[in-house]
Order: C-alpha cells, then structure tokens, then sequence
C-alpha cells in the first residue's frame, strides 16, 4: 500500500492537481465532479472529528473537474469550533499529498463595499489576520517562516478573471479580513476593518492559505458574498448566510470549474 493509503485504503493511487476548499452553502460543487471517489472525513486517519458547522460537508472528493484531476474538501473545520487554528493542518497536508499544486479555497463572507452587495463574487487579493491566530505554530522546521508577501498567486487570480470574463460573470477583487467568530462583527469593529483596508470579511480560508503556501502550494481564492456587514444592511444570522451562499452556488461552481480549466498548474 502507499502511503496515501495508510490514512484510508480508498487514497490508493489516487491523485490530483488542483486542491478545492469548499465553504458554507457551497457542497454542490463537488456534485460537479466526474468519476468522483468520496471518502468521509471521519475515516481519514488525523482527520478533525469535531462536528461541523451546518452548511459545510464532510467528505473529501477526488475526481475529475474542468479536464484536471481535483481533490475537493466539502467542508472545513474553523479555529473557533476548537480553539485551535492549527485545526486544517492534516486536510490541507493531504492535498500536497495527493500531489496538488495548487489550491483553490472558497468561502461565504460579508462586504465591506455597497458597491459588491450580496450575490458578488471577490477574488481574494491578500489577507489581514485579524485573528492574530497562526496555523503554524509549534511547527519546528525553518520552513514555518513563511513568506506571504505574495500569498494569492497572481497568476491564478489572472485565470479567474478570464474564467469569469467567459462565464458572463463578475469577479470583484479585495482584500479578506480573518475574524475569529464564530460570533459575527460590530458596526464598530466592520468600520475599524474598512479603515485598515479590508473589503470582505469572514471567518475561514486565512489558515488554509497560510498553510498550503507552508506547503509550497499556490494559492487562489474566491468569496461568495452573502450579505453586507455588520452595520451596513439587515442583522446577521447563519441561516441567511446559508441561504444566500446556496442561491451564489451555481455561479460559484461555474467560475470554479471554468477557473480550474484555466489553471496552468
């Protein structure tokens, strides 16, 4: 057996090029894939086993997707489930082990621009970790002194930006702000946030990102917007993220797909 298989017989052989995280509402894209191999979280060996949050899948899927081999997980765990943010460290290590190169990470968050309501698209341009969280830490090795000066691979930004062009769709660009939740922002916070520069804001991807560039991966990245933050429009709640994230769904999985056939990975 490799040692892909070591952690769940059903890794044997398996491959893939680009790495997908999946974010809140967003599953069906992963129904997208072809000749689809779905393994459930909780029988990957170093896996989190906590319970996830509601509107996030449990699976990791390799198949086929926009011509290239994809691993897809449907779901991620959050620092706040756990208190930990070094949580997404065995999801993110097995797409460098299928052989990723790439990865592709997506999530659901608030706008900090009226002009990119709910229903936008943002790629990610950079990042603030508002959390002040690391996903490397006790990480030993010399390679934990990650270089994110470039973190969102501006080349694979570019590819989204056609792919978006050839689907009829805007892609926005920003920058993502981390907040820690899993309680949402106050107006006060959202407007402290717009003055350091942020344009979305939401509770994810800051620790995949920091992770898969740890791991040599390039990184591109999407928000679907929900809803406008804290003190700009309507209460927050979950349930609407979920809804409206699944209303963005299909957009969301066209530009997925049409980016990964873009990708020069």
């Amino acid at each position: 057996m490799t040692d892909l298989a070591t952690l769940h017989p059903a890794l044997e052989g398996l491959s893939a090029d680009i790495g997908v995280v999946l974010g809140s509402g967003l599953t069906s894209v992963a129904d997208a894939a072809r000749d689809r191999v779905a393994i459930p979280f909780s029988e990957i060996a170093g896996f989190p086993q906590t319970p996830a949050v509601t509107g996030h899948g449990r699976e990791l899927v390799v198949g086929e997707l926009g011509g290239k081999r994809v691993a897809i997980l449907t779901g991620r765990m959050h620092a706040y489930e756990t208190g930990d943010a070094t949580v997404m460290r065995a999801p993110i290590a097995i797409l460098k082990r299928l052989g990723c190169k790439a990865a592709l990470l997506t999530n659901a968050a608030g706008s900090l621009r009226t002009e990119m309501p709910a229903g936008s698209l943002m790629a990610i341009s950079d990042h603030i970790n508002w959390a002040g969280a690391s996903p490397l830490l006790n990480d030993h090795s010399d390679e934990r002194f990650v270089d994110m000066s470039a973190a969102y691979d501006a080349d694979l930004r570019a590819a989204m930006q056609r792919a978006a062009t050839r689907s009829g769709l805007t892609l926005h660009e920003g920058v993502y702000c981390w907040w820690p939740g899993p309680m949402f922002e106050t107006p006060a916070e959202i407007r402290a946030a717009r003055i350091l520069g942020a344009d979305a804001i939401g509770m994810s991807t800051v620790p995949e990102a920091i992770l898969a560039r740890r791991l040599g991966l390039r990184v591109a990245a999407v928000s679907s917007i929900t809803n406008l933050a804290a003190g700009m429009g309507p209460p927050l709640s979950h349930a609407h993220t979920k809804e409206v994230a699944g209303a963005i769904a299909k957009d969301l999985a066209t530009l997925v797909v049409q980016a990964i056939k873009e990708f020069d990975v």
